[in-house]
C-alpha cells in the first residue's frame, strides 16, 4: 500500500550525521498523502538533516497514522542496516491543531491520537508542527534549481519575510521570518479569510457558494474540493449538468480543453490564487519572495504561468510597483515537509 519514492539525501556527502542524537522519524501528514522519513542530524546549519529513508503513503489506504508509522518502522532494519534501534522521537507536520491527545483536522481520513503513536511505537518525544509551517522552514535549504519560476523579477529577492502558500486538500500558508541567530516561522490560517471576488463572474459564483454555507473562505475555492466547488457553480450558471466528480477530473478536462466549464473553473482558480497571494505579500511584507506549494500547482505549472494569475497578483493599485519586485516560484512538495519538520524539531531541541 505504500509508494516508495527515490531516496534523496539533503546533506552534502561530506557531512556526516551528528552523533549527539540518534536518527528519528519525521512525518508530513496531509489529507491525501502521508510522507514519512527517517532522518539524522548533520550538525550543519545550512543543511541540518539528512534523509536516510523516505516513503510516501496513500492515507485512505491505511486505518490510522499509527499503522503508517508502524509499517515504516518495520522496514528500517532492511533498508537502513545502520539503524540498530527503533526511533524514539518523532516530529509530525500536519494541518490542523492539537486538542488534548488528538490532532484535529477535518481533511484527514482518520483521527490522529498522539497517545496511541507513543504507546504503540515507543515514541518518547513527539512534537507537532503545522504542515505549511514545516514547508516554510524547509525553504531555507532549497536550491534555485529545485524551483520553477511563475513570476520572474530577473533580480535577486530582497531581504525580508518569505511567503509560502498553496492549495492541496486545503489551502495552507506560512511566513518565514528572517532573524538572528535563526529564522522563525509564522503559521497562519490565511486560507480561512473571506473569499474576495475580483470580477463580476466571480461575484456570481460567490453568491451561489454563499447560498450553500454560512461563510465562504478562500479555501472553499482554492483547494482540491474548492476547484470542484467552482466547477459546479459555473455549471449552474451555464445551465449545464456537472459531469466531473473529482478535482483531478476537472483539472484533466481543463488541460485537455475538453470541457468548457472545467476550463473556466481552472482559469478562475488561477486568477483567485493570484489575487490571494498578492494580498498576502502586502499583508506580511514578503519582500523575500513567494514559494507556491501544495499538491495541485505542480500539475498545472504551464497553465498557471499563462493564466490570469500574474495579472491578478499585480492588480493592487498603487502597490503594483512593490509587487513587481517580489518573485514567485513554484516548489514540488516532495520531502520538504519532512525536512522542515525535522529541522524545526532539532531547533526546538537546541532551544530547550
Amino acid at each position: 500500500m505504500g509508494e516508495v519514492v527515490n531516496q534523496r539525501h539533503v546533506a552534502p556527502p561530506s557531512v556526516t550525521a551528528s552523533l549527539a542524537m540518534p536518527p528519528f522519524l519525521a512525518a508530513d501528514v496531509g489529507g491525501t498523502h502521508a510522507r514519512i522519513g527517517l532522518v539524522a542530524a548533520t550538525g550543519d546549519r545550512r543543511h541540518p538533516v539528512q534523509v536516510l529513508h523516505y516513503q510516501r503513503y496513500q492515507c485512505a489506504a491505511w486505518p490510522s497514522l499509527t499503522d503508517v508509522l508502524r509499517d515504516f518502522v518495520a522496514q528500517l532494519p532492511d533498508v537502513v542496516p545502520t539503524s540498530s534501534q527503533t526511533p524514539v522521537a518523532c516530529a509530525v507536520a500536519c494541518a490542523g491543531y492539537v486538542l488534548g491527545d488528538a490532532i484535529v483536522n477535518e481533511n484527514l481520513p482518520w483521527a490522529v491520537s498522539i497517545g496511541d503513536i507513543r504507546h504503540t511505537l515507543g515514541i518518547k518525544r513527539l512534537a507537532v508542527i503545522n504542515d505549511f509551517e514545516a514547508v516554510a522552514y524547509a525553504t531555507q535549504f532549497i536550491a534555485p534549481a529545485d524551483t520553477r519560476a511563475v513570476i520572474d523579477t530577473r533580480r535577486p529577492p530582497a531581504q525580508g519575510p518569505v511567503l509560502v502558500a498553496g492549495p492541496g486538500t486545503g489551502l495552507g500558508s506560512a511566513v518565514l521570518m528572517p532573524g538572528e541567530p535563526r529564522a522563525r516561522v509564522l503559521a497562519t490560517e490565511a486560507g480561512q479569510i473571506s473569499l474576495a471576488p475580483g470580477t463580476e463572474r466571480e461575484r456570481q459564483v460567490l453568491r451561489l457558494m454563499a447560498a450553500e454555507r454560512d461563510y465562504v473562505s478562500y479555501e472553499n475555492a482554492l483547494s482540491g474540493p474548492g476547484l470542484l466547488n467552482l466547477y459546479r457553480a459555473l455549471c449552474a450558471l451555464n445551465h449545464a449538468s456537472p459531469t466531473l466528480a473529482a478535482p483531478a477530473d476537472v483539472t484533466a478536462a481543463a488541460l485537455a480543453h475538453s470541457d468548457a466549464n472545467a476550463l473556466e473553473a481552472l482559469e478562475m482558480f488561477c486568477g483567485l490564487l493570484g489575487s490571494f497571494v498578492g494580498d498576502l505579500v502586502m499583508l506580511y511584507g514578503a519582500r523575500g519572495g513567494v514559494y507556491l506549494a501544495g499538491g495541485i500547482l505542480p500539475q498545472i505549472h504551464a497553465f498557471l504561468a499563462s493564466s490570469t494569475f500574474a495579472a491578478r497578483y499585480f492588480n493592487k493599485g498603487v502597490m503594483r510597483a512593490y509587487l513587481e519586485q517580489v518573485p514567485v516560484r513554484l516548489i514540488e512538495h516532495g520531502q520538504l515537509g519532512v525536512m522542515g519538520a525535522a529541522g524545526w524539531f532539532l531547533e526546538q531541541r537546541e532551544d530547550a
